[in-house]
C-alpha cells in the first residue's frame, strides 16, 4: 500500500535521488511534497529535525540522508536486485559513503569558495577538492558501475552526484564522469523519476 511507504521530497533539491530509489525499487509509494517554505514547520520537523528533504516513513520508520534512504531501500525491497552482492559489498559501501562524505564536502566548500590549507587539509577526510574528484573518478571509471558490472543503490547515489555536479559545475566534466552517467540515465526508472519531479515542479511554477 502506498501509505506504507511516504516519500517527503521538493523537485528542486536532492529529493530527486531519492525519487530516483523509490522508481529502482517498484514499489508503491506516496509523495508529498514539502515547500522550502514549509521545511521549518513544526510538522514537517517532526518527521526530520533537520527540516531538509528528502525523508521516507516506511511502516512507521523514518529515513533521512539520501545515501541511507538508497541504502534502506535497497535492502527492504530486495526483490528489486538493488542490493550488494557479496563480492560487490566492499566496493558498493566503500563508494557509496565516499560520495555521501568526502565528496559532498569537497563539493560544497568548493562551490563556498573555503579551501583548506594543507596543514587544515589533514583534518578534512577529503583532504583537498582536487583529490576527492580525481579519487572519484577512478572509481567510476574502474567499472560499468560503481560495484563492478551490475547497476545497485549505490549508482543511484553515486549517479546522483556525477551527474548534478556535472550539469551544474560543481564537478568537473570530464569524460569518465559523462560516460558513467549516461549508461545511468538511460534507465527508465530514473527517467521515470526525472519525468515526475518535473512535472511536480511545472504544477508547483504554475499554483
Amino acid at each position: 500500500m502506498a501509505d506504507d511507504l511516504i516519500f517527503y521530497t521538493n523537485p528542486q533539491s536532492r529529493g530527486r535521488i531519492a525519487r530516483w530509489m523509490l522508481e529502482e525499487t517498484g514499489a508503491d509509494y506516496r509523495t508529498e511534497l514539502v515547500d522550502y517554505s514549509a521545511m521549518k514547520d513544526a510538522d514537517y520537523l517532526a518527521v526530520n529535525p533537520m527540516g531538509k528533504v528528502p525523508a521516507i516513513v516506511h511502516r512507521g520508520k523514518v529515513v533521512t540522508e539520501g545515501a541511507a534512504i538508497c541504502a534502506y531501500l535497497a535492502d527492504a525491497f530486495p526483490e528489486a536486485g538493488l542490493a550488494p552482492l557479496p563480492e560487490e559489498r566492499a566496493d558498493y559501501y566503500r563508494w557509496l559513503f565516499f560520495a555521501a562524505g568526502p565528496v559532498e564536502q569537497a563539493v560544497t566548500n568548493h562551490v563556498a569558495k573555503f579551501e583548506p590549507s594543507p596543514e587544515q587539509s589533514r583534518m578534512f577526510g577529503y583532504g583537498s577538492y582536487t583529490a576527492a574528484v580525481d579519487v572519484l573518478e577512478a572509481a567510476v571509471a574502474a567499472h560499468r558501475f560503481i560495484a563492478g558490472d551490475r547497476f545497485t543503490a549505490a549508482d543511484v547515489y553515486v549517479g546522483s552526484a556525477v551527474g548534478w555536479g556535472t550539469m551544474f559545475g560543481t564537478l568537473p566534466k570530464r569524460e569518465a564522469f559523462s560516460a558513467y552517467f549516461e549508461r545511468l540515465s538511460g534507465r527508465e526508472a530514473y527517467q521515470r523519476a526525472a519525468a515526475k519531479d518535473d512535472a511536480l515542479m511545472a504544477q508547483t511554477a504554475a499554483d
